[in-house]
């Protein structure tokens, strides 16, 4: 906590100018197991210790879907909260719908250009922080998927547990060799990974990628890749894995249920966000391994978790003891803190350069395969409307994790309702030629 003091103190003397005794209010979820929400609530205090002048109110606000509901509905009500931790792929939505200021000219009156201070980041969080050429949002806590594995599972089906899968093919092999039964009862399942709503879409979004497609048009909001034999190859492999060689078990199953399997010895893998890594060092009593998401023909993952944003409607004083604050959780010492203490990798290049973070990510390489799997992330799916966007292609996916419906007519029904909820934007932004 000294590291934490002393970022505090220097972060007050050169970032920002909040008034005397302002209030502001930050909203933030937790969208993984874990003590996140204490330690979270510490690390206020803590910034509210070193920062007489600015007192932050932080409030729990439950998952990522709950938490956008929630800050939706103070913005409605004109109570803003000055801070929000966001999901990143809410970000495009909150600045087409005015709904989030950019951070531009905080950054400038900081005494640096936009591009200087995002440059301070990793490369593939800027997808989802930056929207039409503003910053909007400041990366915070992000993850990708990870592949976590039991060694023991791995060597009690004769299979190398320093060689996981590298291809969809190795995968599959090795899927139906970790799968064990007893009658029609099945012991141990080789995959499992959540079923719910905006994990289940990550990880398809996450596949989509491996298989060579994109799963969304980065660059314009009204524009998604449901139908496409990327996608469709990709709910595919899904359904063969459920339906067709039985490997993983059907319909819808939440991440505390793929968890206790994995810690119980039901599951031979898990596919997971780097954000349980800790989570999952603390509660796993085997040996166990994580590997990147594994490719069809391209390694790739998306981005997840969350950045800081500003809502619109503070006054000028809460919007700079905001940005006070923010800057203090994405110093290099608070974010390799947060990293350490969930898993998450840290946002800011820099706290990388920190000795206790070179000692951590020796003592853990799970972090470090995290990290190294940074390298072919891609940005997290976003939208105009994004969650019912996002839950046409879940919908569609259920569907089929419960032997519903086909990956084809599932995929195609889920364009259709997206391109429809996208229309109000598309004729919004659609080019008007004079007649």
């Amino acid at each position: 906590m000294r590291l934490l003091q002393a970022a505090a103190v220097a972060l007050a003397l050169t970032v920002g100018t909040a008034q005397a005794a302002t209030n502001i209010d930050f909203f933030f979820p937790v969208p993984v197991q874990g003590k996140l929400a204490v330690e979270m609530q510490k690390l206020i205090e803590q910034f509210d210790q070193t920062h007489p002048d600015i007192h932050v109110t932080a409030v729990y606000t439950g998952s990522y879907d709950d938490t956008n509901l929630k800050t939706r509905a103070a913005i409605e009500a004109g109570h803003s909260p000055a801070v929000v931790l966001m999901s990143a792929n809410f970000i495009r939505e909150y600045s087409i719908n005015h709904n989030a200021i950019s951070l531009d000219s905080l950054i400038r009156k900081s005494g640096q250009t936009p591009d200087q201070y995002m440059a301070e980041f990793w490369p593939a969080l800027k997808v989802n922080a930056v929207q039409q050429g503003r910053v909007y949002g400041v990366p915070f806590q992000n993850s990708t998927p990870l592949l976590y594995y039991s060694v023991d599972a791995f060597k009690d089906a004769g299979l190398d547990p320093d060689h996981p899968p590298a291809t969809w093919r190795e995968w599959v092999a090795d899927m139906k060799k970790l799968v064990k039964r007893k009658g029609s009862q099945t012991t141990r399942w080789g995959l499992m990974f959540p079923g719910t709503y905006d994990y289940l879409g990550w990880i398809t979004s996450g596949l989509a990628m491996a298989n060579g497609g994109d799963y969304y048009n980065t660059g314009y909001g009204g524009e998604v890749y449901y139908n496409t034999p990327t996608t469709i190859g990709a709910v595919k492999l899904i359904d063969a894995m459920v339906n067709q060689w039985h490997v993983m078990p059907p319909g819808v199953t939440d991440a505390n249920a793929v968890t206790t399997a994995f810690f119980q010895g039901r599951t031979a893998m898990m596919i997971l966000s780097t954000g349980s890594l800790s989570f999952v060092r603390e509660n796993m009593k085997t040996p166990y391994k994580v590997a990147f998401l594994p490719r069809r023909f391209v390694n790739a993952a998306p981005i997840g978790g969350a950045s800081l944003i500003i809502p619109s409607g503070n006054s000028p004083e809460k919007e700079g003891a905001a940005w006070t604050l923010i800057n203090w959780l994405v110093s290099p010492e608070v974010a390799a803190h947060w990293s350490q203490f969930t898993g998450y990798f840290a946002p800011r290049i820099a706290a990388y350069d920190l000795p206790e973070m070179k000692s951590y990510m020796t003592a853990h390489p799970d972090a470090k395969v995290a990290l190294d799997q940074l390298r072919y992330a891609r940005g997290w799916f976003d939208s105009y409307d994004v969650v019912a966007v996002r839950k046409a292609l879940e919908d569609g996916v259920q569907a089929v994790l419960a032997g519903k419906d086909t990956p084809e007519h599932a995929m195609a029904a889920a364009q259709q309702r997206a391109d429809a909820l996208l229309e109000p934007y598309v004729d919004q932004t659609a080019l008007k030629l004079p007649q």
